[in-house]
Order: structure tokens, then C-alpha cells, then sequence
């Protein structure tokens, strides 16, 4: 009986870190996609920036294409035998701006 406890224990913890390993990531896809909306809308961060200028705006999202591919590209070349911070601060950045996207889309109806 004493057995049965403990798995059934550690099922229960299982279930709960992977419910919350759901939620993290729903969250967290928010954050990114509410980011690139934040970026690209027409009232977006990009068009404030520049003036509502085509060819700036243009600019601007070919800069940041550019530097999306060449991290891309390079993330292959040092693989760093420790962990790194850098990627749980992104995540758990991107689930605090998705669960702020996510408050105030449901406090006032949109982005």
C-alpha cells in the first residue's frame, strides 16, 4: 500500500509540472506573438518610430529579418557546456509579456 501512495504521489507532482509546463508556453507564445504585433501593426512600435515612412519601416523590418537570420545561422557554431541564463530570462520574459498582452486584451477587448 505504502508503494501505491508514493507512485500516486509522484504522478499527481508529474501531472502538475507538465500543466504548468502548458501553461508557461501558452503563455510565453503570447508574448512573442503579441511582441511581433506590438512591432508590426500599423500603430505598432516600427510606424511610431518612423513617421508612418514606407521605406524606413521597410528598413527597419529588413534589419531586424537580417539579424533574426544571422542568429539563426550562428546558433549552431559554440554549443556552451553550461546552461545559460539568458534562455530561462527570454522565457520567463516573453510569459510576463504574454500575461500582460493577456490582461489587457481581456480588460479592453484588443491590443
Amino acid at each position: 500500500m505504502q508503494i501505491d501512495a508514493i507512485r500516486l504521489k509522484q504522478e499527481i507532482v508529474s501531472i502538475l509540472q507538465a500543466g504548468v509546463g502548458v501553461v508557461l508556453v501558452a503563455l510565453m507564445l503570447t508574448g512573442v506573438g503579441g511582441t511581433i504585433y506590438s512591432i508590426i501593426s500599423p500603430s505598432g512600435w516600427i510606424s511610431v518610430a518612423y513617421g508612418r515612412s514606407a521605406s524606413a519601416a521597410v528598413a527597419a523590418l529588413g534589419s531586424l529579418l537580417m539579424i533574426a537570420g544571422l542568429a539563426w545561422f550562428s546558433r549552431g557554431w559554440s554549443s556552451p557546456s553550461l546552461p545559460s541564463r539568458l534562455s530561462d530570462v527570454m522565457v520567463f520574459g516573453f510569459a510576463a509579456a504574454g500575461l500582460a498582452y493577456l490582461a489587457v486584451f481581456l480588460t479592453m477587448g484588443s491590443f
